[in-house]
């Protein structure tokens, strides 16, 4: 029988923040690596109104990091490109566990679009005698070829013959170029590929939920195989074998049935305060990505605003959460302009519950300066929040 949680609310936040490597940053060589491990993936994403996502996110969890550490990573086969519940960066031990999608996509399964075979083997060919292209590179043979038109789908018949050859495992991201992917054969990337064997569905089952739990502490069997499609069968047999060995337990939280394993603990004592501090967390960072999560663990509801027309939005176009110690108190509207070199605080909002005190002022000061050189920018400026917080702040 699924008992109330043995955590208390406080417990649940801090136990996530810990798996989620945010209150202890990863340091040297092998940090990237660390992280990318812990937290399972990071999301690649395009947006350049400030610094991408997939940066971002290794920002906050990695001492001193800088963009050309993620693609060092790449370069030393410590991580690889790949799809999650979206495209990522994943860890190189789990490589294995990509081919699950490649074979079912090399068996007629279509990833965005319908691959014309013809065209697929002549991009194969090509790239097998020139070595690592990029789209742009067909440009010459296919008219606009790489480029977009418009809407992120309109993309030409060759750019869909690389995703496609992509997500089948044929050709493999070998680096970025100003962040185009170059492809290149999948045995030159990665040599050792053939010598993988695909998980079966009760291997792939239990990678989720040891992924999983490994970096968010306790999850729901929807969280677990969130956007991952024909699961649900092998990872609730999967559950429930692990519940019958002793190596999950289970609680109850507003109705929802939550996993942890009996080991799941605290580093430090809860009676300790956390530091001081200020996270500006990415719109696609590993902790806020499930907003039904993020609003049943922390009393929190967001939304990205990117894809809300411009008139309906109510705090900005590429708002972060700001996370204090281990409860979210609001959202800020940001932007990198480059030209001046001034991280723009387009729009903050705090809730209104939050104490303006001066720690809290501290904190935030902090992480908005420090995350604006982390853009190249020198300076910030608060251009929009309520009268209270613009005095608090700035006065």
């Amino acid at each position: 029988m699924t008992a109330s949680s043995p955590f208390s609310p406080k417990e649940l936040r801090q136990l996530v923040l810990q798996h989620q490597g945010l209150l202890k940053p990863a340091s040297g060589k092998e940090a990237v690596a660390e992280v990318l491990k812990q937290i399972s993936y990071v999301q690649l994403d395009s947006i350049y109104v400030v610094e991408r996502a997939h940066h971002h996110v290794l920002y906050n969890r990695v001492k001193n990091y800088q963009p050309k550490l993620l693609d060092k990573a790449l370069e030393q086969k410590q991580s690889f490109e790949y799809w999650s519940h979206a495209a990522a960066f994943l860890p190189s031990e789990d490589y294995r566990f990509s081919l699950q999608r490649k074979l079912l996509l090399q068996n007629g399964n279509n990833h965005w679009f319908n691959p014309e075979q013809q065209l697929m083997n002549e991009v194969l060919a090509r790239i097998e005698a020139e070595g690592p292209l990029k789209a742009s590179d067909f440009a010459s043979e296919n008219g606009n070829a790489g480029k977009k038109n418009g809407a992120w789908w309109d993309w030409q018949p060759a750019k869909q013959a690389l995703e496609q050859l992509f997500m089948q495992g044929k050709l493999m991201v070998a680096r970025r170029d100003k962040f185009q992917k170059v492809y290149d054969l999948a045995e030159r990337v990665w040599p050792d590929h053939h010598q993988h064997l695909p998980p079966t569905d009760s291997e792939f089952a239990d990678y989720l939920i040891e992924r999983c739990l490994q970096s968010q502490a306790v999850a729901t069997m929807q969280q677990i195989g969130y956007l991952r499609k024909n699961m649900q069968l092998a990872l609730k047999q999967q559950l429930n074998q692990q519940l019958e060995q002793g190596r999950l337990q289970t609680f109850l939280l507003d109705g929802k049935t939550y996993y942890y394993r009996p080991q799941l603990a605290l580093t430090h004592n809860i009676s300790q305060k956390l530091p001081n501090k200020v996270w500006l967390l990415s719109p696609f960072d590993n902790l806020v990505i499930q907003r039904d999560r993020l609003k049943q663990l922390f009393n929190f509801d967001y939304q990205i605003e990117v894809y809300v027309p411009a008139a309906k939005r109510q705090i900005g176009y590429y708002s972060l959460p700001v996370l204090y110690k281990d409860q979210f108190i609001g959202q800020v509207d940001v932007k990198a302009d480059r030209a001046s070199k001034t991280l723009l605080l387009q729009h903050l909002v705090l809730n209104e519950q939050v104490k303006l005190t001066d720690a809290l002022k501290a904190a935030l000061t902090k992480a908005v300066l420090e995350y604006a050189f982390f853009n190249g920018c020198e300076s910030w400026q608060l251009v929009k929040a309520s009268a209270k917080i613009h005095d608090w702040l700035i006065g």
